[in-house]
């Protein structure tokens, strides 16, 4: 009378310690074959790391990226905070120097492009910019990115050597923000990249100026110390600094590092 009840529970434990070893190995072979990575890049790179992104994919079969593009200050903010992420690629040295400081890389940084400010003007140039300096006329509606964004440093940087000071009736945490003012009419002229006004141009009119190759932001990226899939993450970096990764950035108008 009393074995069956005892001969019940032994094998109603069974299943659910077989139940649960289950559970544990399913999970553990989910978890190993997780094999997306995260990166963190510059919001002027968002076309080229797009495609890049592609081509990463195909070449990794079974694996994916996850882009949070941004512009570089904000992005180490998040780093700093805590934010998963396992590159990261900026702007300027700048931000990537902030990064390293905080601990953040797991390794030596590699520059794999430039970039250099342009004035994005709308179609036809209505207003007649012709130079750096007449961004400062009066009247004029200027859109520039905050100083702590690299495309802002690199502004201060030209208004320092030409001793011309803007007044911008705003400063925009990224340079897709500024590009946006100009392309949506909220805005006369705004500091970009030339890669800007090259992927808008049916929208925006590029007024190169000299006085920009005094100012050009040299792009690092990095896998970072707490990336969950290093190995992945390294194969992201080799594909940025490759032949196939250099094709898609000078095609979409960057410079050599």
């Amino acid at each position: 009378m009393i074995t069956r009840p005892i001969a019940a529970l032994t094998a109603g434990l069974l299943l659910i310690a077989g139940c649960s070893s289950s559970s544990q190995q399913t999970s553990s072979t989910t978890s190993s074959g997780d094999q997306k990575i995260i990166v963190f890049a510059a919001a002027s790179l968002k076309k080229t790391f797009t495609a890049i992104g592609d081509q990463f994919n195909k070449d990794n079969p079974g694996a994916s990226v996850e882009f949070s593009f941004a512009g570089s200050s904000d992005l180490v903010t998040q780093l700093t905070q805590g934010a998963p992420a396992d590159v990261f690629a900026s702007a300027d040295t700048k931000n990537m120097d902030k990064a390293r400081q905080a601990g953040l890389l797991a390794g030596a940084p590699v520059n794999f492009a430039s970039n250099t400010l342009t004035i994005a003007v709308a179609p036809g140039n209505p207003k007649g910019i012709k130079t750096f300096q007449d961004l400062a006329k009066p009247g004029l509606n200027v859109v520039v990115c905050a100083p702590q964004v690299p495309c802002g440093s690199a502004t201060q940087n030209v208004e320092n050597k030409t001793g011309v000071t803007l007044t911008p009736v705003s400063e925009e945490s990224s340079v897709t923000d500024v590009l946006n003012k100009i392309t949506s009419g909220q805005a006369d002229a705004g500091l970009v990249y030339v890669t800007d006004t090259a992927g808008a141009a049916d929208k925006v009119l590029a007024v190169s100026f000299p006085e920009a190759a005094g100012a050009v932001n040299t792009y690092p990226i990095a896998t970072l110390a707490h990336a969950g899939n290093p190995t992945l993450a390294g194969k992201f970096v080799d594909l940025v600094t490759s032949p196939a990764g250099q094709e898609i950035l000078t095609k979409a108008g960057f410079g050599k590092p």
